[in-house]
């Protein structure tokens, strides 16, 4: 028997649609994978069956990495083993799941569920911890499952999750409380402060000289206090390289404080900008709407300023 479920994958910044079709069918038992799966994708279900199972992800040409196809792999396989009806077809399935069963959290949820909206898809399976990050979106109905026994409980029509209520407009946009260092705390150093108002007002750069000790970090870490409280987009486009990058924790459903980025001299050039065998957001995509300090600027290497050259054209 053959069934399909729709999962999603990130390519750079962006979502793409991953469809999952899993084959059972008469002999010797086999387990494969075809349409360059990672070494990270596993198996995973309730009853695996002793038969020959073939499992493809599509677009073949998409390079897929991470385990988060765990979860459509075990789905379809238990829909094509007669273990839950096929009333996954209208489903995009995200998340990671563990070999107890359990859906845990996955990198570029929000994305995902942004590009799966954008293709017309509006009901979306996420582990329960990544429900908030999900509802960010609106026009979708989000349906957070702990396990997969839950979920295919959920496909036979046995339970009913709620769907996570989108949050308002006004709920989401609150200035958040500045922390770190405050920028009215710092006392002296008047006509550097003066530029950093204009740099903040005007979105310029800033070169700042002088001898150790006199304060530069100090006023570079302080920026961002006298920035104005990003909106409700700019809020989410921070959100969505986070989430990519991995480094938005699950209790942090949106970022609402202005990134700071200060990274080492010795970084390289695909860790500043970005990019690499599989694309990932560098420290200039991480200071967006925010600031980015070059400590020790002399330091950096001809090579790793020179491509700051194109993203700032």
């Amino acid at each position: 028997m053959l069934a399909k479920v729709r999962s999603c994958a990130v390519v750079g910044m962006e979502g793409v649609i991953v469809e999952v079709e899993v084959d059972v069918s008469g002999g010797l038992p086999f387990f494969g994978v075809v349409g360059l799966p990672d070494a990270a994708v596993r198996n995973s279900g309730f009853s695996f069956p002793g038969t020959r199972v073939v499992a493809a992800l599509a677009p073949a040409n998409l390079k897929k990495a991470g385990p988060a196809y765990d979860l459509p792999i075990a789905v379809a396989t238990i829909i094509a083993t007669g273990q839950a009806p096929a009333e996954a077809d209208g489903l995009i399935l995200l998340g990671e799941l563990g070999l107890d069963g359990s859906l845990r959290h996955t990198p570029g949820i929000l994305p995902m569920v942004a590009a799966s909206h954008e293709n017309g898809f509006s009901r979306i399976v996420v582990p329960e911890a990544s429900a908030k990050e999900a509802s960010l979106v609106d026009g979708v109905e989000i349906l957070p499952f702990a396990n997969l026994a839950q979920l295919a409980a959920y496909l036979r029509k046995e339970i009913k999750p709620l769907p996570i209520p989108p949050q308002t407009e006004d709920e989401e946009y609150i200035p958040p409380e500045m922390s770190g260092i405050n920028f009215a705390y710092i006392k002296g150093q008047e006509h550097v402060k003066r530029a950093l108002e204009i740099a903040a007002a005007g979105g310029h750069n800033v070169v700042m000289m002088g001898p150790p000790g006199s304060g530069k970090t100090l006023l570079a870490r302080s920026l961002c206090s006298i920035l104005p409280p990003m909106t409700n987009d700019e809020a989410i486009e921070v959100t969505k390289i986070y989430s990519i990058s991995g480094l938005l924790p699950p209790s942090t459903p949106m970022i609402r404080q202005r990134p700071f980025r200060s990274p080492h001299y010795t970084t390289s050039n695909v860790g500043l900008v970005g990019g690499g065998h599989f694309p990932k957001p560098g420290e200039i995509s991480l200071s967006h709407r925010g600031v980015l300090f070059l400590d020790e600027l002399p330091e950096f290497g001809h090579t790793l300023l020179e491509v700051l050259q194109q993203p700032g054209g």
